[in-house]
């Protein structure tokens, strides 16, 4: 569910924009750019999932 909110929220027309940029380096941007926010979140998931792991072992 908070994937498909997540997606919907940040959706970007890639397309139109590899077909107006200036080179191939514009590109290479926008590609990392489509992908940093989910790469950002899952490394949040993970460090939240450790914490938890680590915190319910010391219990």
């Amino acid at each position: 569910m908070m994937f498909l909110l997540l997606t919907t929220l940040q959706q970007v027309n890639i397309e139109e924009k590899i077909k107006e940029a200036p080179d191939s380096s514009y590109e290479i941007g926008v590609f990392i750019g489509s992908f940093l926010p989910f790469v950002v979140l899952v490394a949040i998931a993970y460090a939240i999932y450790r914490y938890n792991k680590k915190n319910l072992n010391n219990d």
